[in-house]
């Protein structure tokens, strides 16, 4: 039988995907589109499977593909083997024989992989396959450590696998070749040893980097004859890239990735994932990693007959205004609002409140836009400045529907209380103190090791302090409006950051701007830019000598 025919016979895919090499950003939107319809995913290593968890489907099958039982390095031979039989397994899961295997390879599929075993077994076995090439980390980790590989005078780029005992090296000693040698440390010194020794001039700039395109990336240039004993002094955890020639000079003014302003930090967000994921995606801009550590849980209220009557008081016309504080208050009363069948329309003819932009996202989202909005302090405070007072003329209904949480602050219903306005203020959700995180977790936020936190409202200040501890005192502290600031002040905290509107994005650019600040004050005074949990440990080595 032909592959062809054997190919028809199966309904099963295997696809050959590209990840890139390291930095989530740089899977291609295939590579996306892909992974979102896997059943099964192999990978090299399952330490990736947090690479990919925000873009598959829940239930997908994770197969290691790194490794085998005894935990020995899989061969691409036997790889292959384990390839062919998940997606046979997966076939067989199947009830109309349709699968789909995402074999997610790093860097690119057709580089330094066993593609040509791999595919022809599937090939081999009648499994029709498809391949997505990736971003390669000869060309990515060079562009992210701003080392160009070539240029008006370097115009020859020579790649070399670290240890390759059948390496020309005569063809890499030109100075204007550009020479890209990848591999574990004490190979790649062995290598650049020879190199050296077949000519290249011992002057040649060289930048090792490491973790590249992710946020541990880490560059060091040298010279080629400082290159052994350097690689011999340092730890290194993985493979290291070195780029050897005259274009690692522009480092020093196209280093972009590595001078982000949060590069390296990290962050610590109380709160949930679900709230967290606008504000991880910004810290990953400004290069930093998040650990997410849930304060509050959020629970419907212990009685629903006030929201019941509330909701049905909105369809029959009790209320002028409804106003929204929060994304859980959108949430809630869409969730009573599918208990009942209804849709938005039944806010037609109503007025609609958000505080914040975040709120008025979560409406929009829900095909709302919000009529008033705080013009100045996205809070409480800032709606009622902008809120109208209760006209009898103007305002057929003078009653406001506020669906909040259970620990709300006063200070909306009594200032719209005050401009004649009547107010149910109805507990639309609970916010229970969630379950202390783990220890280490707790031993990480009081010690410093953590940068940075950022506190998104009050009570996420006091469930911390309460289930975590205080955080350490040369974390830097950043809250996101007035009264959350307040609050961590009352609980001993310094407060270093303030955002300029009560929104997650503005949270967190302020904390980059003061951490651009740190790094301009250390550069003018002529000393090494440091995160503050490095300064705190640089601190206590100096007290103890």
């Amino acid at each position: 039988m032909s592959t062809a025919a054997k190919q028809a016979e199966s309904a099963t895919r295997v696809a050959f995907v590209g990840a890139g090499p390291g930095d989530p950003g740089l899977l291609t939107m295939r590579a996306a589109q892909l992974l979102a319809e896997a059943d099964v995913v192999v990978l090299d290593q399952l330490c990736r499977e947090q690479f990919v968890a925000s873009l598959v489907s829940d239930g997908v099958e994770f197969v290691d593909g790194g490794y085998g039982e005894a935990g020995t390095e899989l061969t691409n031979a036997s790889r292959a083997k384990l390839l062919v039989k998940a997606a046979k397994a997966a076939t067989e899961g199947h009830d109309d024989g349709r699968a789909l295997v995402v074999r997610l390879m790093d860097g690119d599929p057709a580089t330094f992989h066993g593609l040509a075993e791999e595919a022809g077994a599937c090939a081999k076995a009648g499994i029709e396959f498809e391949i997505v090439p990736g971003v390669s980390a000869v060309s990515a980790v060079p562009a992210y450590a701003g080392v160009p590989l070539t240029d008006s005078k370097a115009r020859n780029i020579h790649v070399v696998t670290a240890g390759d005992p059948k390496v020309d090296w005569a063809r890499s000693i030109d100075a204007c070749t550009t020479v890209v040698v990848l591999g574990q440390a004490d190979l790649l010194r062995d290598s650049l040893v020879e190199l050296r020794a077949a000519g290249r001039r011992g002057n040649t700039p060289v930048a090792l980097t490491q973790n590249g395109t992710t946020i541990t990336q880490e560059t060091t240039t040298l010279t080629l004859d400082e290159v052994p004993a350097a690689l011999r002094r340092a730890e290194f955890d993985g493979p290291v890239m070195a780029i050897v020639g005259s274009t690692v000079g522009h480092r020093t003014s196209l280093s972009w990735w590595e001078n982000k302003p949060l590069f390296g930090w990290k962050v610590l967000v109380p709160r949930t994932k679900e709230q967290s994921a606008s504000m991880t995606r910004r810290l990953t801009e400004y290069g930093a990693s998040s650990a997410i550590v849930p304060t509050i849980s959020v629970e419907p209220p212990r009685t629903p007959a006030q929201m019941e009557k509330a909701v049905k008081g909105l369809v029959t016309g009790r209320y002028e205004w409804v106003g929204f504080t929060s994304v859980n208050a959108v949430r809630a009363v869409r969730e009573k609002f599918a208990e009942f069948g209804l849709d938005v329309r039944a806010f037609a003819g109503l007025k609609i409140a958000a505080v914040g932009g975040v709120t008025a996202d979560a409406l929009r989202e829900w095909g709302i836009e919000p009529d008033l909005m705080p013009s100045g302090e996205q809070s409480a405070k800032g709606l009622l400045e902008v809120w109208p007072d209760y006209d009898e003329q103007l305002d057929p209904i003078n009653r406001v529907f506020l669906p909040r949480a259970d620990i709300a602050t006063e200070t909306l219903v009594a200032g719209l209380e005050e401009m004649g306005w009547e107010v149910d203020d109805v507990t639309a959700y609970r916010t229970v103190r969630a379950a202390p995180p783990a220890p280490e977790v707790r031993e990480a936020i009081k010690s410093g090791k953590f940068d940075a936190v950022c506190f998104t409202s009050s009570s996420t200040v006091r469930n911390l302090v309460g289930i975590a501890g205080k955080p350490h005192a040369s974390t830097v502290v950043a809250c996101i409006g007035p009264a959350t600031a307040k609050t961590a002040e009352e609980h001993g905290l310094r407060v270093d950051v303030l955002a300029t509107e009560a929104s997650a994005a503005a949270l967190v650019d302020a904390l980059a701007a003061h951490g651009q600040c740190l790094a301009a004050a250390a550069a003018e005074a002529g000393e090494k830019v440091r995160r503050p949990s490095e300064r705190r440990g640089a601190a206590r080595r100096k007290v103890k000598a």
